[in-house]
């Protein structure tokens, strides 16, 4: 069981590799759980794959488990995708707004300032892996 320090998702061992198990979650949005569903085209449920990494060698493929995930690490990656993004973006077009006086350039330049943001974080991808470990319990 989680405490309120962790995120919890319960999910199924797909392969077993050495020590590096991958176990598929369901990750649904927050409207996928809901009765109406069925006629609303907003609900979203994904399957997705999880990497952890475990050298106990108790888990067998095919087993239910719990996959936990610190809380810090969790608002971590949503400052990495979504935060640092945002401030680079709004930074870049008011500085360009103020340097050029032209709105199509600002707008251009600092959405291009995309491009090379996720390009470095895809590059630092493995370091980045290092720090988002994840833990699996047995149910």
């Amino acid at each position: 069981m989680a405490n309120s320090k962790s995120i919890e998702h319960k999910g199924r061992i797909e392969t077993i590799d050495g020590n590096n198990i991958n176990v598929s979650i369901l990750a649904m949005s927050g409207c996928a759980s809901c009765h109406a569903k069925g006629v609303c085209t907003a609900s979203d449920m994904q399957e997705k794959i999880v990497e952890v990494y475990d050298i106990t060698n108790q888990y067998q493929v095919g087993e239910e488990v719990n996959v936990v995930l610190k809380q810090s690490l969790g608002f971590r990656a949503l400052f990495l995708g979504y935060v640092l993004p945002f401030l680079l973006v709004f930074f870049i077009l008011i500085v360009l707004t103020l340097i050029t006086n032209n709105e199509a350039i600002s707008g251009i330049g600092a959405l291009s300032v995309l491009v090379p943001y996720y390009i470095i974080l895809y590059i630092l991808r493995n370091k980045i892996r290092k720090k988002f470990t994840f833990i699996i319990n047995k149910i």
